[in-house]
């Protein structure tokens, strides 16, 4: 048994933003993926999955049955079987290898599922919010629910706020010198730390006037960009980003890569940006000339997302 491929993602903007409500957006990343499997024969890397599928599956039967309602029984019978979740998404890397998890479960087991096929209208997207934060949150702590979402539909999402998400579309690639690209800072990063440290900013009035002012500003403006090809405009945006993620999310980047992070800012060759919720994993990056980001950064995993 193979079940369907669930993708990572990518949260161009938003991360942080979104737990306040402000704009976000999230694209599929088909790169790395994940399907469930029953195993001809059990290995240590099938039977350390299964068992964490176990856990998860303790954690579902608590769920509230008038959300969302599985075939436990039939999940059970396929972990009995050695069932594991075999995936290339990397993970603590900020690109959604627990959402594809979620995501394939809800798809393979839940009852009475919102399909891809149907009208998603905005009712339905937000109800599929509600379940995939719930099931995620096993993961987290807290989970927006955006991460299974974007692996389940597959497709770009933006997130006006909490009650207002919606599919859309992003304009299609050209061959272009422009690129965004993913740094990999070879570190494990974890997702609740982060949040922790963020929550406990949020106490301060003056970080929280800078989250819905400074922040939540140019957020906007760069999915605004991004969403109507403004490249131009864009990087100038992305630039105020990168700047108060160096000023004011400190602990989200690991110290050996605030250098090269101030640097793109002061030469405008580059700018980088948190993926998700930082502290390691991927770190994403912008810049006008691949090219030459790539001879800058030489010392450094670079893969490309998207070019321009």
């Amino acid at each position: 048994m193979k079940g369907p491929l669930f993708y990572a993602k990518i949260l161009l903007f938003g991360e942080y933003g979104i737990i306040k409500d402000s704009k976000g957006l999230a694209i599929p990343y088909n790169v790395y993926q994940g399907a469930l499997i029953i195993p001809s024969e059990i290995s240590e890397t099938t039977a350390a999955s299964n068992k964490k599928l176990w856990r998860f599956y303790h954690y579902l039967t608590q769920l509230d049955k008038s959300l969302v309602n599985f075939r436990l029984d039939e999940l059970k019978a396929d972990l009995e079987s050695g069932m594991y979740f075999d995936s290339s998404i990397p993970q603590g890397y900020g690109v959604g290898s627990s959402g594809a998890l979620v995501a394939s479960i809800y798809d393979k087991y839940a009852n009475d599922k919102i399909t891809v096929l149907e009208n998603l209208t905005r009712d339905k997207l937000l109800v599929l919010k509600e379940i995939f934060s719930e099931m995620e949150s096993f993961f987290h702590g807290k989970s927006s629910g955006l991460d299974p979402l974007n692996s389940y539909l597959s497709i770009p999402i933006l997130i006006n706020s909490k009650d207002h998400i919606e599919p859309t579309g992003i304009p299609s690639q050209t061959e272009g010198k422009g690129a965004v690209f993913l740094l990999d800072s070879e570190i494990v990063g974890e997702t609740q730390p982060m949040v922790n440290i963020f929550m406990n900013k949020m106490k301060n009035e003056g970080f929280r006037k800078m989250i819905s002012e400074e922040f939540a500003q140019h957020t906007d403006a760069c999915i605004d960009d991004f969403l109507s090809g403004n490249f131009k405009s864009l990087f100038g945006n992305v630039k105020k980003l990168s700047s108060v993620a160096l000023n004011h999310f400190k602990p989200m980047i690991p110290e050996q890569f605030r250098g090269i992070w101030k640097q793109g800012i002061d030469t405008n060759d580059y700018y980088l940006k948190l993926c998700g919720s930082g502290g390691g994993g991927y770190i994403l990056g912008f810049t006008e000339d691949y090219e030459k980001t790539k001879e800058l950064l030489k010392e450094y995993k670079l893969e490309l997302v998207y070019r321009f």
